[in-house]
């Protein structure tokens, strides 16, 4: 196991976003040598990688040359080439999480299929291949008003799902195989990570409570504790250890869940990867959820789990109406406020929503950390000297 940390391993990391590059700023207190595969030279985990090697995650050929590079492969996102993955993992490649699971978790509707099978509590759902079969499913009253449709592949960050109410909105529905849920009657959304190891050793975060921006449809708060009874806790982390438990899984998992109006608590998309509910852990909790990730896919013992101090984490998105060369505004009179800490991702372009950056407010109790948070939300605004 010791023999695995050394200044010999190469790590391999598919795409190089944000959570690459945090994942590597752990792996360096380490001394691993990091390999970044991304199609954009500017990406953020490219500036800071030992290797950067230009590539799609969703070529073939990319991915299999890239995992023949490093001793460990692992991935920030979902979207990665399957076939190439299988292909080194035959050839004795090691490869963390498993292929399989990211095969599994890639397709909602096999998601749902795994939920169904294995008795955990999810949103009612039908499968359907292509629009035209769901515009058919409506008129044969197969699918009732209002409902949500997922892409079974391909999307992420609100994208790839739309909300149908009536009859009005079905302009809004996306072409492709899809899952169609009941819209379920949301009271609280939140999120577990869990992360688990070879050995079988399983621990799993605080729960966080989840608000979002409804125009962005992509998390605006994320707080830490969340003020949910101690049963719907307990049963979160439940379903969170139970799911990573099933899949025999190496590495982090993100359970998103609902909280409907009856109170109960329902799962509703798991991620196998570092992940934006798990930011707040860099400082707010004793171990990282990006040096858990390490832990877990190299097989050491896992970190503390521990909250230090409540906490509230913002993501930096950019502001409607501007996209080009980035310009920050309100950092100085952030950081003025104490237990603020702000971490910008390094991408030089700004567009209407995208994620800059994200600052986690820590404070005695989570009613103080938010009212923090609402200061410096304020305060910070992602412009461009180009204006939409």
């Amino acid at each position: 196991m010791e023999r695995l940390v050394t200044s010999n391993l190469k790590l391999g990391i598919i795409a190089g976003g944000q959570l690459g590059k945090m994942l590597i700023q752990e792996a360096s207190k380490w001394d691993i040598i990091t390999y970044v595969l991304d199609n954009d030279e500017n990406c953020p985990a490219g500036k800071i990688a030992s290797h950067f090697i230009k590539g799609n995650n969703l070529d073939f050929g990319s991915v299999y040359q890239f995992g023949q590079l490093v001793d460990i492969l692992t991935f920030e996102i979902e979207n990665v080439n399957i076939e190439a993955l299988k292909k080194l993992k035959s050839e004795g490649h090691k490869i963390v999480p498993d292929p399989a699971i990211l095969e599994l978790i890639q397709d909602k509707g096999l998601q749902k299929e795994f939920y169904k099978k294995n008795g955990i509590s999810t949103s009612a759902y039908k499968i359907f291949e292509s629009e035209t079969a769901i515009l058919k499913g409506i008129e044969k009253e197969e699918i009732s008003f209002p409902f949500v449709q997922k892409l079974r592949k391909g999307g992420y960050d609100g994208r790839g799902v739309a909300v149908i109410n009536d009859k009005t909105d079905l302009i809004k529905i996306i072409s492709g195989a899809s899952v169609i849920e009941e819209k379920v009657e949301i009271v609280k959304e939140i999120a577990v990570i869990a992360a688990r190891n070879r050995k079988g050793e399983i621990k799993c975060y605080p729960v966080v409570e989840m608000l979002f921006d409804p125009q962005a449809n992509l998390v605006d708060k994320l707080i830490c504790p969340s003020s949910i009874t101690f049963d719907q806790s307990k049963k979160a982390v439940n379903f969170a250890s139970e799911i990573i438990e099933l899949l025999k899984m190496e590495g982090l998992l993100a359970v998103e869940l609902f909280i409907d109006s009856k109170g109960e608590v329902i799962v509703n998309e798991i991620a196998p990867r570092p992940h934006n509910s798990g930011h707040h852990t860099i400082e707010s909790i004793i171990t990282s959820q990006f040096e858990q990730h390490l832990r877990a896919i190299l097989n050491l013992p896992l970190g503390s789990t521990k909250l230090k101090l409540p906490s509230v984490m913002i993501n930096i998105l950019g502001s409607d109406g501007y996209e080009g060369p980035v310009i920050y505004e309100g950092l100085t009179e952030s950081m003025a406020i104490e237990g603020v800490k702000i971490h910008l991702y390094g991408k030089k372009i700004t567009k209407p929503y995208r994620k800059m950056g994200h600052l986690t407010v820590l404070s005695s109790s989570p009613e103080c950390a938010m009212k923090k948070a609402e200061k410096v939300k304020q305060l910070i605004k992602v412009k461009s000297w180009t204006k939409n």
